[in-house]
């Protein structure tokens, strides 16, 4: 660790010493700003680790060299602050050295999709997307829906959105996966409890730059969006299908008010797609021997029940289980994602080996 931070304090000084030098070069002045905040909390507490290290080994000569108590007792005191101080600058600083994923404070889109379980499935799929919308609001996030597919009694087979907001990625990447609902369906006369399960993927919006894709692998269709009636349907074609050739994948915007708008919107939900794909290629080389770890996003793992004659919520990947189903539903989700974003920087830590520091 301490290697890392000596050469991450010597750039910090490049830094400093180019930013004497760049003149007017108003953009690399800026990148270079932009590094310096980045790195700055990191050298602050680097220099603070040294300075304490260097004072706790005096104090630890001292005491093994002093016979005066009075000197003694100085020493023993400065050690007891010194060393529980040192083990949180510790902490910080391995938490501040793992790679942070670069898509942690991008906007994304959510798809939700009614599972098995007819009806029902689709009313849960509603419900999801109901959480969602109160958790975004909770984090003062703004929520777009791009496409959805409706059943007649207030459910979806299908909804795509967008949610706009500083560290949306960050949180909302836990929930990809399957969830699982137990209930007595409001469609059961008989009064028995049924599982149903609707899938949620979460993909991080990606700029044009990152994934581009060919004229020639897209074909696009334009029709009439639909709507609830009276001034809602569209009397232009306005909505807008995107097929893409290589992999088969159709995506379709109709709630935007402009045939341009649509467009833009379903290429940018099959760039997430697309860059999805390849990430999951990427972690399937990478990390093949930690195919257990928390947060993988796998869609075909079952993530979470939600059991409502129990009233409880369990979260099957941290074995965590809260018994206020209803608060759930209304967007308090933060313990679930507070304790997944734990346990996954733990086992970045280790990935890293930090604990061979200890």
């Amino acid at each position: 660790m301490l290697e890392k931070l000596a050469g991450i304090e010597r750039r910090f000084d490049e830094i400093d010493q180019a930013l004497l030098e760049v003149g007017g070069d108003y953009q690399r002045a800026a990148d270079l700003n932009k590094e310096r905040t980045d790195l700055e909390p990191i050298v602050r507490r680097a220099r603070d680790y040294r300075r304490s290290l260097a004072r706790l080994e005096e104090a630890r000569a001292l005491l093994e060299s002093e016979s005066d108590a009075d000197l003694r007792a100085l020493a023993e005191a400065e050690i007891a602050d010194l060393e529980p101080h040192l083990a949180e600058l510790e902490r910080e600083l391995k938490q501040m050295l793992v790679p942070k994923d670069p898509r942690d404070e991008k906007n994304v889109f959510v798809e939700i999709r009614a599972g098995t379980g007819g009806d029902e499935a689709a009313i849960f799929a509603a419900d999801l997307f109901r959480m969602y919308s109160r958790y975004a609001d909770r984090q003062g996030w703004q929520i777009e829906i791009i496409d959805q597919n409706t059943i007649g009694i207030g459910g979806f087979k299908e909804i795509i959105f967008q949610v706009k907001g500083k560290g949306a990625y960050s949180k909302l990447k836990y929930e990809s996966g399957v969830h699982r609902v137990q209930r007595v369906p409001v469609t059961e006369a008989s009064g028995r409890i049924h599982t149903s399960t609707a899938t949620v993927a979460v993909l991080a919006e990606v700029d044009e730059v990152e994934i581009e894709i060919p004229e020639s692998d897209i074909v696009i269709e334009v029709f009439k969006s639909s709507g609830a009636g009276g001034q809602n349907v569209q009397k232009n074609a306005t909505a807008v299908r995107v097929y893409h050739k290589p992999t088969g994948m159709v995506v379709a915007c109709q709630d935007e008010r402009s045939q341009l708008q649509n467009k833009l919107r379903a290429l940018a939900v099959l760039r997430a797609r697309l860059y999805e794909i390849e990430e999951e290629k990427r972690r399937s080389a990478e990390e093949a021997d930690r195919r257990a770890q928390v947060g993988t996003g796998e869609r075909s793992e079952k993530i979470r029940t939600y059991n409502y004659p129990q009233n409880r919520v369990t979260d099957h990947r941290i074995n965590l289980s809260i018994f206020n189903l209803p608060a759930v539903m209304d967007g308090d989700i933060e313990p679930f994602i507070e304790e997944l974003s734990t346990r996954d920087e733990a086992q970045r830590l280790a990935a890293s080996g930090f604990e061979e520091d200890e």
